[in-house]
Parts: structure tokens; sequence; C-alpha cells
């Protein structure tokens, strides 16, 4: 993956390209730790030739996963990097194209490009966390008082 910063100015606006084989989930945890990112939000275009969604199921409380694996277009991937116990956790939702224009969406748990994937990542001026939810189980957004 290789990135630009456009924009320093309160608030930082990169571009990420991931290239062919880049595994996304891991790649904007690596990017977010290098720039010491404390919330971010984003979003992206591309291809994958294969991902992993998640649904989550609350009764179990669990993601149930959902293997693609096959060439798709992403129409849309949207998210947030926010700190959890003093790490960047990832949470993003994508939908992408089949063949024969199916969508299919979810939770993104992984995914590997085919051939890029552009996302402009905008970074938050001010600090947000997660903390455990104990109702869902979920590391969720807590606003300060």
């Amino acid at each position: 993956m290789k990135s630009k910063l456009l924009d320093d100015r309160g608030e930082r606006t990169f571009v990420l390209v991931f290239e062919t084989d880049d595994e996304v989930s891991a790649g904007l945890v690596e990017f977010a730790k290098r720039e010491r990112l404390s919330a971010a939000h984003f979003t992206a275009i591309g291809a994958f030739r294969e991902l992993t969604l998640g649904y989550f199921d609350w009764e179990t409380k669990q993601y149930q996963k959902i293997p693609v694996r096959e060439q798709v277009e992403v129409l849309s991937l949207v998210g947030n990097i926010v700190r959890h116990e003093d790490a960047p956790k990832l949470h993003a939702h994508v939908v992408v194209g089949k063949r024969d224009g199916t969508a299919h969406g979810g939770h993104l748990i992984d995914a590997r490009v085919r051939p890029t994937l552009e996302v402009v990542l905008i970074e938050s001026p001010r600090h947000l966390h997660r903390e455990h939810d104990a109702e869902s189980g979920l590391a969720l957004i807590k606003l300060g008082t």
C-alpha cells in the first residue's frame, strides 16, 4: 500500500492506494499505527479478489462469517478507526458487486485487493475511544460528557 498526505490543516487527509494482494483490514490498522491516528474515518472504491463479510448475530454476540471467493467490485467501503485499549481498532462496512450485478454487504472482516483499492482517509482532530459494551459484547465508541 502507498499513501500520500493531501492536507495538514487541522485534520490530516490522506489517500491510500492498495495494490493487488494487499490485505485491507491489516493495512488500515498498520497505517493508523504508523501515523499515530487516534480517530479517523474513510471511504473507498476499487475491487477485491476475495473477502470475508461479517453479519453480527445478536443472539450469539458473534460475527457470522460470509466468505466471498470471487472477483468483486467495491461499490462502497466506509468505516472508522478509533482507539480501543491503546491500539487502533477498525470498524468498516462494505458493499460489493458480483459479475451478475448482485450486491452483497456487511461488516468487513478481511479482503484481498485486485487490482486496486483507493481510500480517502480523514483524521479527526479530537481523540475518540471505544469501550466494551456489556449488552452487545462489542467495543463501541463512547463520547465524553
